[in-house]
């Protein structure tokens, strides 16, 4: 709601533009003086002030002075009763967003309060659209300094220009889709569209029908012809996240989409060609999985044209501070935080020691908790996540634990279901992946995650 101060020695004209201007929808505070104001301004935000000119003790021309010195966002509107044109000009000189004369309808200032909240939006908004122009053309949001990050941009710089396909490798949460954009940003197509899609997170069928679009009546709900993502991409780049998780058939129709720049939509016959970059990236060894034939090795050499590895952040400690500062500028400007909001030394060193095992996700979500949690400014240990503040040996000890409450974590079922079903099909992974109901590729997965290494005992009893 937008916050209105209006500060006039005439009570009667407080009370008038209180009730005035609550019914237009404003939340309207009152001051009878110019000090008084003061006062209410050192305690509480507000977007716009009403002043009198004429007033004792303090003017309120001397008053804007006085706001400008404490706030440069507050919009100013200057009244009073003595129309004066040399006085109206040192109000706007001074920053004054409007001068109104008394007598005024309401209609006046409610039509002056409109404009000016209208010009706010405006600069605002040319605000956020410089910010996204400068973060999309260059590598600069992803923040770090370490030897590791500036050899890693200097590479996006380099291969960016080019539309050779680009695989991205790293763990979850190190911002892969992050560098994709950069990528996108600096290249040719950078007025074409940028399109992400998470293969993992969606059934095959469904995917295959994203991605390449299908035919009206092709299979039981296609009630209509649909693009895929592929040709809504057209001309620009289609970012690929966790490819390891897509199947044989998926990797055949994106290896001829690179090698022939087309595709054929479910339910067609008819080829389509498409003018797409591939940018993808995973979490898992590709080349383990090439070896034990979960993913295809020409679609991976296909991919692997220009690798780019984005270390995690246990490596580049270095970047913590740096990461975890740009995360909490961005909140402070969010909220529009006037107070000088910092991390405690107990608190910098509890991040720098941290594990991170979820990287800088994990990091952004722990600052934004943090930042809530704090009252005085200061963040400390005591507003970091219960791990960050005992240690990752408490959090690694807890997850050991077998049972939580007399009931076994999911993460313990599926490992333990997984486990058993590869002993009782001899580790025969395809045949286990089946019985199973997924992906050989998500078994792979699945096997890396959990380290599940056969056992002599458990085949012989299988």
């Amino acid at each position: 709601m937008v916050r209105i101060l209006v500060v006039d020695d005439e009570e009667s004209m407080c009370k008038f533009m209180r009730i005035m201007l609550s019914k237009s929808g404003y939340e309207v505070a009152t001051a009878l003086s110019a000090k008084e104001a003061i006062g209410l301004l050192d305690k509480s935000n507000f977007d716009i002030a009403i002043l009198d000119i004429k007033m004792p003790e303090m003017s309120g021309v001397e008053l804007l002075r006085e706001i400008r010195k404490k706030n440069q966002t507050i919009d100013v509107i200057m009244m009073t009763a003595y129309a004066s044109l040399e006085t109206a000009i040192e109000a706007l000189r001074e920053g004054a967003s409007d001068y109104i004369t008394k007598p005024f309808q309401i209609s006046e200032i409610r039509h002056s309060i409109k404009r000016i909240l209208e010009e706010r939006e405006l600069r605002e908004e040319n605000i956020l659209l410089k910010e996204q122009v400068s973060e999309g053309v260059s590598i600069d949001e992803f923040v770090g300094n370490s030897p590791k990050v500036l050899e890693m941009k200097e590479l996006i710089k380099t291969i960016a220009p080019t539309d050779s396909t680009v695989l991205i490798l790293g763990e979850s949460g190190t911002g892969k889709e992050l560098v994709a954009r950069a990528i996108h940003r600096l290249s040719g197509r950078t007025d074409a569209p940028f399109i992400s899609v998470n293969c993992g997170a969606l059934p095959e069928q469904l995917l295959e029908s994203e991605l390449f679009g299908h035919k009206k009546g092709s299979f039981t709900g296609a009630v209509r012809d649909k693009d895929g993502l592929m040709k809504a991409a057209d001309h620009g780049t289609l970012f690929l996240d966790e490819i390891g998780d897509t199947s044989m058939a998926i990797q055949v129709k994106l290896l001829r989409a690179i090698e022939e720049k087309e595709i054929t939509p479910i339910g067609s016959t008819s080829p389509v060609k498409v003018d797409v970059r591939i940018i993808a990236a995973t979490n898992t060894n590709l080349e383990d999985m090439v070896r034990k034939g979960a993913f295809r090795a020409d679609l991976y050499y296909r991919l692997n044209v220009f690798p780019i590895s984005i270390p995690p952040l246990r490596e580049r400690r270095e970047d913590i501070m740096p990461i975890a500062t740009h995360f909490l500028k961005r909140l402070v400007c969010r909220m529009n935080d006037k107070r000088d909001v910092r991390f405690t030394e107990t608190a910098e060193k509890l991040l720098k020691k941290a594990h991170w095992a979820g990287n800088v996700r994990e990091m952004e979500n722990a600052i934004e908790r943090a930042y809530f949690l704090s009252k005085d400014g200061l963040i400390s240990e005591k507003e970091l996540p219960e791990h960050i503040r005992k240690g990752e040996e408490m959090a690694l000890q807890r997850q050991k634990q077998t049972f939580v409450g007399g009931i076994l974590p999911l993460e313990e079922i599926e490992k333990a279901y997984i486990f058993y079903t590869l002993n009782r099909v001899g580790w025969k992974k395809i045949k286990a992946a089946q019985a199973l109901g997924i992906d050989p590729s998500t078994l792979y997965r699945k096997i890396e995650k959990y380290n599940l290494i056969p056992q002599k005992t458990n085949e012989e009893n299988s």
